[in-house]
């Protein structure tokens, strides 16, 4: 009985421990911001970037923050060379732009600064009405987060 108590614990504490950022989509934001209007953070990420894997489980891991994120803003997780699928924002339609055995979603250039090569992870946050509140190249601790987060919406 207390190698079945103990297996139980280590199998159920990871989802004591870590937090989850609610994560949506674009096609679900356009439905979202009609009914519940809300500032809106943009994450690209790679699957190939290691900075973003470790942001990631950073962020993730800080409560504070997760918490904070999920009340009061929509959160989009955007995988910027590996997302296919046509996306509809801002009023414009964006499409995957295949380079071979890669490439890149129009979009993820649209909303990077350096339109040849995006830096990853890239961070945007926009107000309610998807004005660019906030642009982040690059690695960004939670403390950051909630300190940009805090200095914009005075939370």
């Amino acid at each position: 009985m207390k190698i079945v108590t103990i297996f139980l614990f280590l199998m159920f504490m990871p989802c004591f421990c870590l937090s989850q950022i609610k994560t949506g989509t674009f096609s679900d934001l356009e439905i979202q911001q009609k009914e519940n209007p809300k500032p809106i953070i943009i994450h690209l990420y790679t699957s190939w970037c290691s900075v973003c894997k470790i942001e990631s489980f950073e962020l993730n891991k800080n409560k504070d923050l997760v918490q904070l994120v999920n009340e009061n803003f929509y959160f989009i997780n955007f995988e910027a060379e590996k997302t296919k699928e046509k996306i509809r924002f801002q009023g414009k339609e964006f499409e995957y732009l295949s380079n071979g055995n890669s490439g890149i979603h129009e979009l993820a250039l649209a909303l990077s600064k350096n339109k040849n090569q995006p830096v990853y992870p890239l961070w945007i946050i926009l107000d309610k009405n998807q004005n660019l509140i906030e642009y982040h190249e690059g690695l960004l601790k939670p403390e950051e987060m909630k300190k940009i987060i805090s200095d914009i919406f005075s939370l």
